[in-house]
């Protein structure tokens, strides 16, 4: 029951914020959980959110564990996804013909390439001690330079229809690929954290890693593995979002993607300073963020505008989050309990019927 009671309060803050925008669209439209079925897919508000977000609920779970591990943040998952899907594309473009084969194939080297891009910015951090937004700092400047060199500058179009199915519908499926691709790899995290130790040790070490060190973890290893998985889940949404997108633009595919994935790790309610973390929350925080941006076209603000708007609403919602106002909170809701509690009553009855000295 305890953990039940801690895990709500943890989502406590996404879930309300959901729970905010979805009144705000119902105000707007009665029509907001509408789903339609256009040409074999579902369509509606719902489905779009799931659909749009696919590549940030990716980011965010490797995001999250590398915050909590290295009690930093990696900025350039933007620019390893352009790396990763530019070499994706250039080998299925290279195929004389393309077939699901070609298409696995593509998608492991591209993997391969994540995992060095990860192995780059893990060996920084872990072993020579750089602070995670300083070593990623190196592919975020030069990243999409290196996809350039890559795709030729060409920014190279996906024309086949297995890349198609991908980025939209496989025919006969009504849901959207991306959407299936999204819960597969959700559902192998869990796995992963259910048969594994691996969400201990990221939390021992992101806690205290002179603890865990002495407890027998190996807060480098650690920290590295985090940064190898953030590797792989740059190279799974940036497959994604090439094939959504049809051709790969070095410019602006997942650019700046990186400031919602740390967004939707503060809103899962998780410590950017390390520590205990929720992929939960963080998966509830990447949808949040993609429901505030529809939610914001929908009030037909201008799309210039978006940003700021955005911005005040981040504002309110870290200050609300803030530490300094969870103790008032806490404090203020301690003196109602005291105040209401009909122990404290009695014990005030019986303090001020007791006789003074000078009554005696």
């Amino acid at each position: 029951m305890r953990k039940l009671i801690q895990t709500f309060s943890h989502l406590f803050l996404p879930l309300s914020v959901m729970i905010l925008l979805i009144i705000i669209n119902l105000i707007k439209g009665a029509d907001y959980f509408s789903i339609s079925l256009v040409n074999g897919a579902l369509y509606g508000n719902i489905p779009n959110i799931l659909f749009g977000a696919s590549e940030l609920v990716i980011l965010s779970i490797g995001m999250t564990l590398v915050t909590a591990a290295s009690r930093g943040q990696d900025i350039s998952i933007g620019e390893s996804a352009t790396i990763t899907s530019a070499v994706f594309v250039m080998f299925v473009l290279q195929a004389s013909e393309v077939t699901l084969f070609t298409i696995v194939i593509a998608f492991l080297l591209s993997c391969v390439v994540g995992l060095a891009l990860g192995a780059f910015n893990g060996t920084l951090v872990s072993v020579f001690k750089v602070q995670p937004m300083v070593a990623s700092l190196i592919l975020f400047t030069g990243g999409r330079s290196i996809a350039f060199m890559i795709d030729g500058k060409l920014s190279p179009i996906l024309a086949n229809d297995i890349s198609n199915q991908i980025g939209t519908v496989i025919p006969g499926v009504p849901i959207q690929t991306p959407i299936i691709l999204t819960v597969v790899f959700i559902v192998l995290v869990a796995v992963l954290f259910k048969t594994t130790t691996l969400k201990l040790y990221v939390e021992a070490v992101g806690i205290n890693p002179n603890a865990a060190r002495l407890n027998g973890i190996n807060p480098k290893k650690i920290i590295f593995l985090t940064f190898l998985i953030m590797g792989v889940c740059s190279a799974v949404a940036g497959f994604i979002a090439v094939n959504k997108a049809g051709r790969h633009d070095s410019v602006n595919l997942l650019k700046l993607i990186m400031m919602d994935a740390i967004l939707a790790v503060a809103i899962g309610g998780n410590s950017l300073g390390g520590g205990k973390f929720s992929i939960t929350g963080s998966i509830i925080g990447a949808y949040t963020i993609e429901m505030l941006n529809r939610t914001l076209l929908r009030l037909e603000i201008e799309p210039a505008m978006i940003k700021v708007f955005k911005a005040i609403f981040i504002i309110i919602l870290m200050v609300v989050a803030s530490p300094v106002v969870r103790v008032f909170a806490k404090k203020t809701l301690d003196r109602v309990r005291n105040w209401r509690s009909p122990s404290s009553q009695s014990a005030k009855l019986t303090t001020t019927n007791i006789p003074t000295r000078k009554e005696q």
